[in-house]
């Protein structure tokens, strides 16, 4: 029977028969379709759905959390927010698949749901725009490159990344020193962040459009330091540059120098830079002509400059003249709490700087991470995910994947419950306490991700449900 023709005019007759069309079409040409309740519970998925979930009947899934039938789905999210994600890539079984999911309102406009559907169970027909993604996103990282070639500082204190105390001391001391042209002395074991720390000071500076000029002492030979400092007047030496040549203090007038590795300079030359700190002048090498320069001197060091002075290695003026303000940085070991703050600031800059997928990181590689001892500091770090990036086919780097490059082990070692002394149980509640509490440990290690957590375990997921459903342990307690 055909609609009257007045209910063809009404608006929210048509309105009806356009969402119901939508929905109807989409479910023809889509290859699956999901729903779900305000609380995550799967109410409705399309016969498509099944291969590709592991599925024999639409029976096994309704009812149950949608994180049970497709592990770390973004669902959950669209229904409690109301925002859509309209378009995106999911990992299903080994498969990428394009996917968009979209909020369920009634008709008062309340949130009850979520639904999602597969536009494409492959990439192929989306090769073209996927490869102009790409091009703009090898365009950017290029743009990038070049401007960090220019003699410019990249980081500020944004990018010094942690809370615990002794960094917040770091940086706290390091905002003082840039409201200020004063000498600072940057002190820390290898690999900390002395120059990043160095350039978070000269941008945060009244000289950030000046300069900023990176010298690492030990890498100069020792005949060419005096002039790669104070640079050569023309003709100054047989085989010197007819023009002559700027010193790095010349060429960073008006901004920072950093001065990397300092206790490793000559001593013949400690005199010479005392001068230029003192007097704010400098001579090039074969000139008799003294050039006024304005610089900050920032210098880093990872040796005892004290115990190099008591040797004799290092001038007394000049170590007090370079320590007006002295900052330490602390190793990475001693600030595990910022781990996870520290390894998503890098992955985002490893993600940045090369041809990566958008790398994460999961709570059981941090785990592994947070038990190794790090005499290579943050630099070490950004070396392991890097290569634990490389060797991933995902780009969800768990404990798995670092414990292949870690020196050491990386298994989850899950203790049993703790009972004051001399207490006796019978075996069978200490077996179950202590299976729980391995439950409750592995949750908490994953995060709440079912499958790792099964992984840790080496049980599969299946068991793994039967387990929480036995001691009564809800699977989305745990943040997912």
């Amino acid at each position: 029977m055909s609609a009257s023709s007045s209910s063809i005019s009404d608006p929210a007759y048509l309105r009806a028969r356009a969402m119901e069309t939508l929905f109807e079409r989409l479910e023809k040409l889509c290859e699956g379709a999901i729903a779900i309740d305000r609380g995550g519970r799967v109410v409705y998925v399309n016969e498509k759905y099944l291969a590709a979930l592991g599925l024999d009947h639409t029976s096994e899934a309704i009812g149950r959390s949608i994180e049970e039938v497709i592990p770390n789905s973004l669902m959950r999210k669209v229904a409690e927010t109301g925002e859509p994600i309209l378009l995106d890539i999911m990992e299903l079984g080994g498969e990428q698949l394009v996917v968009t999911r979209m909020p369920i309102e009634d008709e008062n406009g309340t949130l009850i749901g979520a639904i999602g559907f597969v536009l494409y169970d492959h990439l192929e027909s989306l090769k073209p725009l996927l490869a102009r993604v790409a091009q703009l996103e090898s365009d950017l990282r290029l743009a990038r490159r070049q401007l960090s070639n220019a003699r410019a500082a990249r980081f500020t204190f944004a990018d010094f990344v942690g809370t615990t105390p002794a960094i917040a001391r770091a940086k706290e001391l390091a905002s003082r020193a840039a409201r200020q042209s004063v000498t600072v002395l940057l002190t820390g074991e290898t690999g900390t962040g002395k120059e990043m720390l160095a350039q978070a000071i000269h941008n945060a500076s009244s000289r950030a459009e000046k300069p900023f000029v990176s010298v690492n002492v030990a890498a100069i030979p020792e005949t060419l330091i005096e002039s790669e400092f104070f640079g050569t007047a023309p003709g100054a030496y047989t085989g010197a540059d007819r023009r002559g040549r700027e010193g790095k203090f010349r060429i960073a007038d008006g901004g920072t120098l950093f001065l990397d590795e300092i206790g490793e300079m000559p001593l013949q030359l400690q005199a010479k830079l005392l001068r230029v700190l003192q007097e704010r002048e400098i001579e090039p090498l074969g000139s008799d002509k003294i050039t006024r320069v304005d610089v900050r001197v920032i210098a880093a060091t990872n040796v005892d400059l004290r115990k190099r002075v008591s040797d004799g290695a290092f001038r007394a003026d000049l170590y007090y003249r370079l320590n007006v303000l002295s900052v330490d940085l602390p190793p990475l070991r001693h600030c595990l709490d910022d781990l996870p703050d520290i390894c998503a600031r890098l992955l985002d800059d490893i993600s940045a700087s090369g041809d990566y997928v958008k790398a994460k990181i999961t709570p059981s590689a941090l785990a592994a991470l947070g038990r190794y001892d790090w005499p290579g500091n943050v630099r070490e770090l950004r070396n392991i995910l890097e290569r634990a990036l490389i060797l991933s086919d995902s780009g969800r780097l768990t404990a798995e994947d670092v414990a292949r490059i870690l020196p050491v082990g990386t298994e989850v070692r899950l203790a049993p419950p703790e009972r004051p002394a001399g207490t006796v149980v019978p075996y069978a509640e200490a077996e179950a306490e202590f299976e729980k509490h391995m439950l409750e440990q592995a949750l908490a290690a994953s995060n709440g991700q079912i499958t790792e957590a099964a992984r840790m375990l080496r049980i599969s997921r299946a068991t793994f449900y039967k387990k929480l459903a036995k001691f009564g342990l809800a699977s989305g307690s745990a943040p997912v």
